[in-house]
């Protein structure tokens, strides 16, 4: 038998964590034994945990490792990370040490070094001459940089749930449309207040249904008021927040009627004509021709955004980024000093935008499908609260309960 002893520590009852723990152990062929087990008494007592894994081979141990660290398991014996060079440009060593999202530090030249910039999916690379480390994508990586490979010496921290009551703490609940949504909305606008007096940025990533739904002048607001600070979504959002602006219409159809537009079918594309006129949306709001909406009021407060492409897309826009690969680099530069995201009706953005951000950011999805909602958890962003509603309702009761606490 191949034997490894591996340390627990935190709130490791309250969030299962020790549990996740042995059910992998077992269900990966391995076997188990709690050598020492000390549970924390009061709501800011840590729980600590020694337990022995027994494998039948090196493989299996490995893997099981593996595993167990990603679960916030670090082996009793400090090692070293173990680091080799690439060979390649976007090319690393197999048995690379693939990142999540949760804190992350290694052990490298006798200290703990912390992963600033972590998010799912990456290499970890470090610089032997700064003493530092840093976390990369795949096709960032450099012919000759140093990659962590292996588990030794990765420490990783997954968000936990205590004792104590709190709405962006670790969940496991799955989402539903019968919790108390306005309760949850309010607790998401507290937490945007918060943010906004102290200074901090929300980024909501929203699809077209947020214009669609007659929402746009809402959106709009909270730019304008700073509660909402960055702006990501796609051709559409963007097309039909200015068809509405010019028009009064998103997708021919009357944001405050509901009513049906003869030939309003070409509107977004009056829009985007228009827009490619002027040259760009911040040129079309200086000249005048843009006064209102959603990209109106983020190029006048200068909350930047991105506009990521798809091949579906009309015109589109002269401001959406094409390539995927640029957008989605601009948008991993972008979530570095934000706060909170909300992602709003789109779910191939929120799963781009789930996959970039680290866990200890706060993150709220909200959508009307549940599948979409629960998507986001099953890609690994844990700490996503999701909220099964429709965007019609959403943030008309967000809007609402940030002015309350005004």
């Amino acid at each position: 038998m191949y034997v490894q002893r591996i340390r627990l520590s935190g709130h490791i009852i309250d969030s299962f964590t020790i549990q996740k723990v042995m059910d992998t152990i077992i269900d990966q062929g391995g076997d188990y034994e709690i050598e020492e087990l000390n549970v924390g008494k009061h709501n800011s007592d840590i729980s600590t945990a020694r337990i022995r894994i027994d494998a039948e081979d090196e493989d299996n141990l490995n893997k099981i490792l593996d595993m167990v660290t990603d679960l916030g398991a670090s082996l009793v014996r400090e090692e070293e990370v173990e680091l080799v060079a690439s060979t390649k440009d976007k090319t690393v060593p197999d048995n690379f040490y693939s990142t999540t999202n949760y804190n992350t530090k290694i052990f490298y030249n006798g200290e703990w070094i912390n992963i600033d910039n972590i998010e799912m999916d990456c290499m970890l690379v470090v610089d032997v001459e700064r003493n530092t480390a840093t976390c990369k994508p795949l096709n960032t990586i450099k012919k000759g940089e140093m990659v962590v490979v292996g588990h030794n010496g990765v420490k990783v921290s997954p968000p936990e749930k205590s004792r104590g009551k709190n709405t962006f703490e670790f969940m496991n609940s799955e989402a539903s449309a019968e919790k108390p949504t306005r309760s949850i909305i309010r607790n998401v606008a507290t937490q945007m207040k918060e943010i906004h007096d102290r200074g901090g940025k929300v980024v909501v990533v929203g699809g077209p249904a947020v214009i669609h739904t007659g929402c746009a002048p809402i959106l709009a607001q909270l730019i304008r008021e700073g509660y909402v600070n960055k702006l990501f979504a796609g051709n559409a959002l963007a097309t039909h927040d200015i068809e509405d602006a010019l028009y009064g219409t998103s997708l021919g159809v009357k944001t405050k009627t509901g009513e049906l537009v003869a030939h309003g079918h070409k509107h977004h594309l009056l829009a985007i004509n228009t827009i490619n006129k002027a040259g760009s949306i911040k040129d079309a709001v200086e000249q005048g021709v843009l006064t209102s909406g959603v990209m109106y009021e983020c190029v006048k407060n200068d909350a930047p955004y991105i506009l990521a492409g798809s091949i579906r897309d009309d015109g589109p826009l002269p401001d959406v980024i094409t390539d995927s690969q640029v957008a989605q680099q601009r948008m991993r530069e972008e979530v570095q000093d934000v706060d909170m995201v909300i992602m709003i009706a789109t779910l191939l953005h929120s799963v781009a935008t789930g996959n970039l951000i680290p866990a200890r950011i706060k993150s709220v999805c909200v959508d009307i499908s549940n599948a979409s909602v629960t998507k986001l958890s099953d890609r690994g962003s844990a700490q996503v609260i999701s909220i099964v509603t429709d965007i019609g309702s959403f943030l008309p009761i967000l809007i609402d309960e940030l002015h309350k606490l005004e």
